[in-house]
């Protein structure tokens, strides 16, 4: 079917939705190579005409904001960029092994079953201020309250059903026939899975992983309530850019902001082919 044009109501229509989405992306970025004069100046300063990179390096060096007479921030944002980057790498890792298995136990031997989808797929009807309280309760009951470990195994617990659902969607336009080829040929059920399903799937796995390394990358609600101190992610240490002496530090917030988009952007750009595909949790079969 031919594209159809695109007509003068549709191109407005398309410059006001790129403009309200991409504003706050402008805001924020020139918001971070500003200097501490200009964040709260009446009017607003869109563009700064003196452009400095003095909120980045204070991520990094509590300290470098002083010479504009603002006071230091109480940390470095160091521990919230390991933080995040180890939590978010281990535990998309760790949801994807578990999804993939569980997305080629429902594909291929639920027998027609919805039940067991819908159940996994329940953990997500929840808002995360509900599901986080239990979690609370139980990490410390088990001293893994304010650890990575915990962190990860939230992290984990809240993406599965997304993971399980997305990788199901790739299994299912599987041709069975190849996996009973290679148990004909003498492989077990797990070796036909791990030696064809897996790198048939490939593609829709990385797409997955990408998708789900996004929603840990950007999540705050569990990382707030299950740190105290001893870990931090970014999106918690955004919140913690406000002082008593300088109220809030917007040019440092919209600093790291910025640093926390580069990976968001650039792993929307690899899955935007995957995405849609995938969240349609194989509905549409050709």
């Amino acid at each position: 079917m031919p594209a159809r044009p695109l007509t003068p109501i549709m191109a407005i229509l398309l410059v006001v939705a790129l403009v309200v989405t991409l504003f706050p992306v402008f805001w924020i970025v020139m918001t971070a190579i500003k200097p501490p004069t200009d964040w709260n100046a009446a009017p607003a300063i869109w563009v700064p005409a003196n452009p400095t990179l003095v909120n980045f390096r204070t991520l990094f060096d509590p300290n470098a904001i002083r010479e504009y007479g603002v006071g230091g921030v109480s940390q470095s944002a160091t521990a919230s960029v390991f933080g995040s980057i180890l939590a978010s790498v281990v535990s998309t890792f760790f949801s994807i092994l578990i999804g993939l298995f569980a997305a080629i136990g429902l594909s291929r031997y639920a027998g027609g079953s919805k039940v067991t989808p819908l159940i996994i797929l329940s953990g997500r009807m929840f808002p995360p201020a509900a599901i986080a309280v239990p979690f609370v309760i139980i990490f410390s009951a088990t001293n893994i309250i304010d650890t990575y470990g915990g962190l990860i195994a939230i992290y984990v617990a809240a993406t599965l059903p997304f993971s399980t659902w997305m990788l199901k969607s790739f299994v299912d336009d599987l041709p069975r026939e190849i996996e009973e080829a290679e148990m004909i040929d003498g492989r077990s059920r797990l070796m036909a899975h791990v030696t064809v399903t897996v790198p048939l799937v490939r593609g829709g796995l990385f797409a997955t992983a990408l998708f789900i390394f996004i929603l840990n990358w950007s999540e705050f609600m569990f990382a707030l309530v299950l740190s105290y101190g001893r870990i931090s992610t970014i999106p918690v240490q955004l919140a913690k850019y406000v002082t008593a002496t300088a109220g809030t530090l917007y040019g440092v917030q919209a600093a790291l902001a910025v640093l926390a988009m580069i990976p968001l952007v650039l792993a929307g750009f690899a899955i935007q082919s995957h995405l849609a595909r995938g969240m349609t949790f194989g509905a549409i079969k050709r």
